[in-house]
C-alpha cells in the first residue's frame, strides 16, 4: 500500500516505534526476526528526519547561551507504555554524560550540528580482589561496591547524514553523548521509557584510569575492557525543557 505523503514523518516514526517496540516483553526480542524487520523499518525513517520536519533549526551564527542556560534541554514529543520519543538540544561543548538504560532499547538520530558517542557494554565479571587494589589513588571501600566492569565497543561521530545510533539491553547500553564544533539536536527514541518503579532508572558513570594489567585489549576488534564507577549525577550536567514545536503526534 503506497504511504500516505501527507502524513508527517514524525508521525511514521512514532507509530513505526510503537509497531516495533510493542514485542519488547519477549525475552528473545534481540533474535527476533519480526522485531529486527520492523527495527529495519524504523532506522530506515529515522534515517530521513530532519531538523526541519521537526520545525527547529540550530542557533544564530554569532549567538551566545547565557551561563543560566542549561547547558541540554528535551523537547518531549510523546510517550505510551511501549516508548518514550524527544529532541535533545546541546550547547556546543555540552555532554550528556556516561549513563545507562536499563533493559531499555535505544535508537538515536543527529538532526543537526555533530555528536561523538562512546558506546559501552556491561559486562558480568564481579570486582576480583586485585583489580579493587589496582587503582590510583586506592578505591575507599564504599566505592568498590559501585564498580562496574564494562567493555568499550566503539567511538564514532553522527551527523544529520549519518544513521541512526542503536543501542540495546545488552549491546551498546552505556554511552557518553558529546556535542563537537558546535551545538547539535538529536531526535531519542527508548523503549520501553524510564521508570524507576519498574527498576530503569538512570545511573551514571565515570570511567576510572587503572593500572595497565586491569585493561585488557583486544587487539582483533579493538575492543577495551575497563572499570566503571557508579556515580551520582555529576553537578555540571542538568537538562531543561524547552516546548517542542513541530507536527502533533498521536499513537
Amino acid at each position: 500500500m503506497p504511504r500516505n505523503n501527507k502524513t508527517p514523518l514524525i508521525q511514521r516514526i512514532a507509530r513505526q516505534a510503537n509497531e516495533t517496540f510493542k514485542i519488547c516483553s519477549s525475552s528473545a526480542i534481540g533474535d527476533s526476526k519480526v522485531f529486527l524487520d520492523r527495527q529495519a523499518e524504523l532506522s530506515t525513517l529515522l534515517t530521513q528526519i530532519r531538523a526541519a520536519d521537526l520545525k527547529i533549526a540550530p542557533p544564530k551564527k554569532g549567538s551566545k547561551p547565557s551561563d543560566q542556560t542549561p547547558p541540554v534541554t528535551y523537547m518531549h514529543i510523546c510517550e505510551t507504555d511501549t516508548f518514550s520519543m524527544g529532541v535533545f538540544l546541546l550547547k556546543g561543548d555540552a555532554s550528556i554524560p556516561l549513563h545507562d538504560h536499563p533493559g531499555m532499547h535505544g535508537m538515536l538520530k543527529v538532526l543537526y550540528g555533530k555528536v561523538r558517542i562512546r558506546c559501552f557494554d556491561k559486562l558480568d565479571n564481579p570486582p576480583c580482589a586485585e583489580c579493587e587494589t589496582a587503582f590510583d589513588p586506592p578505591l575507599l571501600p564504599f566505592q568498590k561496591d559501585a564498580l562496574r566492569r564494562s567493555l568499550l565497543r566503539s567511538t564514532g561521530e553522527y551527523s544529520e547524514e549519518s544513521g541512526p545510533c542503536i543501542l540495546t539491553p545488552l549491546k551498546d547500553n552505556l554511552h557518553q553523548i558529546d556535542a563537537i564544533e558546535g551545538p547539535a539536536a538529536f531526535l531519542d527514541i527508548l523503549a520501553p521509557p524510564y521508570d524507576p518503579d519498574d527498576g530503569r532508572d538512570c545511573h551514571y558513570y565515570k570511567v576510572l584510569q587503572t593500572v595497565s594489567k586491569t585493561v585488557e585489549k583486544s587487539e582483533a576488534n579493538g575492543e577495551e575492557e575497563m572499570w566503571l564507577l557508579e556515580i551520582p549525577q555529576p553537578e555540571d550536567f542538568w537538562c531543561g525543557g524547552e516546548p517542542y514545536p513541530g507536527p502533533e503526534v498521536s499513537v
